[in-house]
């Protein structure tokens, strides 16, 4: 592996962007300690315990990877970025213009990406004005609407500017911006709560409100574990075996061959997730605008991401979502008639309906397990906790789509170096 990154960093082209990329990450990660304006110091000295005591907002940070706990202008970091995506993926699907946009080709998707932007810009706004207004009412500070309105201009120019670092990585660098961001985030704050447990062992102190060592051995194991049962998911697939006939086209004879069709065992990656993480932050911030009323106070005390109901309605949102991203992302009978159009044929399966209803039996199941597994990420901190008390410093979900953003750059890092004729960066 030392060679080939020897290899790597010879190629100009690839060591140009390998500097870029890491370049911006690091001015991403300067900026997320540049406080935001208009915060109250008393508030500050108060978000860290907010966010041990309300495990939504702990939530929150370790799925975005922002600086929640500091306040700083990238305390939303690029959370409306991904919402806003959500919302215009599922508006294209529903309104017919956007549909028709969207196939319009490379000027079609400019413009779908350009309105996403808009959006981004606004949603970060009200968002971080709703967080404002409810970690301010849960640490009882009272602030003015001018230094309200002064930091859900800064964190949403702070969203922005994080858009902006995204797409130039996306199109300089190695890898997508976006997703580089996110993980950016999510590893700064898994190391940040191991040097936590670190401290606490050494000062003989307790840990979010548990044994520290307890807590340290309990999260590495976990993280190890997790890791390799990400990696061994996200490598799998399901191959249907092809067979096409021969056929004469001209003087030449074509076909004759053995294929396969590869299916993801987790076809759906990580979206799922953020479809469904996304839906259950939007109660908890539209309640923030009422920090007075008896539905947020009922919220605020009852419902945590520790709880039985939010895990069982989170757990139901991934299975809804993982569905419905297949649904819409596979069609069997499209692949079907192509399959019949080529000269091939699944092997014992007839053309046409039967085979686009096998592939549909398939894909079925295999998404039936993407869902669970899933699932299963999503709550295992809550049942970790349930059975053991612990409470894991990072969520599952963050950490799924950490290794998922580093193996898809480590392919594309790969695929980079494979076009200029050297030998792979895995081995």
């Amino acid at each position: 592996m030392r060679e080939t990154l020897k290899n790597a960093w010879k190629i100009p082209e690839v060591r140009k962007k390998i500097l870029y990329t890491l370049f911006m990450l690091l001015i991403y990660r300067l900026l997320c300690y540049v406080p935001s304006p208009g915060v109250p110091a008393s508030l500050l000295s108060q978000i860290e315990q907010l966010i041990n005591q309300y495990s939504l907002l702990g939530y929150m940070q370790s799925m975005s990877g922002s600086q929640l706990s500091q306040y700083t202008v990238m305390a939303m970091g690029i959370t409306p970025y991904i919402n806003a995506s959500i919302i215009m993926q599922l508006l294209c699907v529903a309104i017919p213009q956007l549909e028709a946009l969207q196939k319009e080709g490379d000027e079609g998707r400019k413009k779908i990406a350009q309105i996403t932007r808009y959006v981004t810009v606004g949603l970060g706004f009200l968002q971080a004005i709703a967080l404002t207004v409810g970690v301010s009412n849960m640490a009882g500070t009272r602030m003015s609407f001018l230094s309200m309105l002064t930091i859900g201009f800064c964190l949403a120019a702070g969203t922005a500017l994080a858009m902006w670092i995204g797409e130039r990585i996306t199109e300089n660098g190695i890898g997508n911006g976006i997703s580089l961001l996110i993980f950016a985030g999510i590893i700064s704050n898994i190391a940040s709560n191991l040097v936590g447990y670190v401290r606490a062992i050494a000062t003989g102190t307790t840990y979010n409100g548990s044994s520290a060592v307890a807590g340290l051995i309990v999260s590495v194991v976990v993280f190890l574990i997790l890791i390799v049962g990400i990696v061994f998911v996200d490598l799998a697939e399901r191959r249907i075996p092809i067979q096409y006939s021969k056929r004469m086209v001209g003087r030449k004879m074509y076909g004759g061959q053995s294929t396969h069709i590869p299916l993801k065992l987790n076809a759906s990656g990580v979206l799922p997730l953020i479809f469904a993480n996304a839906i259950m932050q939007f109660p908890s911030t539209i309640l923030a605008f009422f920090p007075n009323s008896s539905a947020n106070q009922w919220w605020t005390n009852h419902v945590s991401t520790m709880s039985v109901p939010y895990q069982l309605i989170f757990a139901l949102l991934i299975f809804g979502f993982t569905f419905f991203y297949s649904s819409i992302t596979f069609d069997p009978v499209e692949i079907s008639k192509n399959i019949q159009n080529n000269g091939g044929m699944i092997p014992g399966i007839r053309q046409g309906k039967p085979t686009s209803d096998y592939i549909k039996k398939i894909t079925r199941r295999i998404t039936t397990f993407g869902a669970i597994y899933l699932a299963v990420l999503a709550v295992l901190p809550a049942i970790i906790y349930g059975i053991g008390g612990v409470s894991l410093r990072f969520a599952a979900s963050s950490l799924l789509i950490a290794v998922s953003v580093a193996m898809e750059t480590v392919r594309e890092l790969e695929s980079q170096m494979l076009m200029r004729h050297y030998k792979g960066f895995l081995k």
